[in-house]
């Protein structure tokens, strides 16, 4: 007797452990797959056999009306990750033979917009919102270092949680991201500014945090464990929004900040999608649409509309233009 879906799922999800995929990208694939089983199995489909092109048309248009319970529908975006994760359930099984034909080869995807970031913050934005942890507090301290880690190198909120104390090399000036998305490992530099602050929180904060010796995360709670990613964007928002700059963001708000600012100080795109570490240019282009201080000094040195106004005529222009235009002074007398 043929399994259920639940039960191909459990062998899929094994699949994609034994090829590499990372544990976040199997979680998303469970999290998708089992939404999609559960509505199946509310119509009585509990096999994959059973699954036809217009059932899953079905549930495509049941994400499209599904509303969140504050009342907001799911973004394309959301509904774009659940049905991908479901077509590649159904592609995974026909490759395995478990199942003849695919019913998701023809699915259409939702049309994602490409998008601009919300929020980026200038250079004297961030220097504000650099300058918010308590300094005098040694759990501040830490979050200062943090916080100029964010800045320099614009690592990924899980790339900070996962530094190692080794990852950091003072000498060389660099952070090793290892295990990055895609589990992509990279070198990125780091600043003179932000290795000080590290080097700080190293020698006078982390002692008093850590309990175990064999812990070698960097960053740590109070109560010496890891840092996890929720809290640690919590505490970034917190920050930003002390700051008083009517701009909200966390973590991935510096990503934002540090590639927009390499891209207005000159740098070729390309370094820049090495810093960040994406697979492909087009997520990084994204960025030179933020980056408009260039575009904005040709706008202003060249459109019309954006040249100062000429000066306003003086009397003495005025009495030269009057001459001009009668050099025997009849005009003039007349209407003197």
């Amino acid at each position: 007797m043929a399994k259920t879906m639940r039960a191909e799922l459990t062998d899929h999800l094994e699949w994609l452990r034994m090829r590499n995929y990372s544990e976040q990208t199997v979680a998303g694939r469970r999290l998708y797959v089992e939404r999609f089983c559960t509505w199946a199995d509310e119509r009585s489909l509990t096999r994959a056999s059973e699954i036809t092109r217009p059932i899953l048309e079905r549930y495509r248009h049941h994400l499209y009306v599904r509303r969140k319970s504050d009342g907001a529908p799911l973004s394309f975006r959301s509904q774009y990750l659940c049905l991908h994760a479901v077509r590649m359930y159904f592609k995974w099984l026909v490759r395995q033979g478990r199942l003849l034909a695919n019913p998701a080869s023809e699915l259409e995807m939702p049309k994602l917009d490409w998008r601009l970031p919300r929020t980026t913050l200038d250079a004297d934005e961030a220097e504000a919102v650099l300058r918010q942890p308590n300094l005098l507090d040694p759990l501040g301290l830490r979050d200062r270092a943090i916080l100029e880690v964010f800045y320099s190198t614009a690592v990924r909120r899980m790339e900070l949680v996962n530094l190692l104390v080794w990852d950091v090399d003072s000498k060389r000036g660099t952070v090793f991201i290892r295990e990055g998305k895609g589990r992509r490992d990279r070198v990125v530099p780091i600043s003179e500014r932000a290795l000080s602050w590290v080097e700080r929180y190293r020698l006078e904060v982390r002692p008093l945090l850590v309990w175990d010796d064999s812990e070698d995360h960097l960053f740590l709670t109070k109560r010496g464990e890891p840092m996890t990613p929720t809290p640690l964007g919590t505490d970034v928002a917190r920050y930003v929004e002390a700051a008083n700059l009517g701009k909200k963001g966390s973590c991935h708000l510096w990503r934002h900040t540090c590639a927009t600012l390499m891209l207005e100080g000159g740098a070729d795109v390309r370094f820049v999608q090495e810093m960040l570490g994406h697979a492909s240019i087009q997520s990084t282009q994204v960025y030179t649409r933020v980056s408009i201080a260039k575009l904005k000094q040709v706008h202003a040195a060249t459109h019309p509309g954006a040249l100062p106004p000429p000066p306003p005529p003086t009397l003495v222009d005025i009495a030269a233009e009057l001459v001009a235009d009668d050099p025997d002074g009849d005009d003039i007398a007349a209407a003197g």
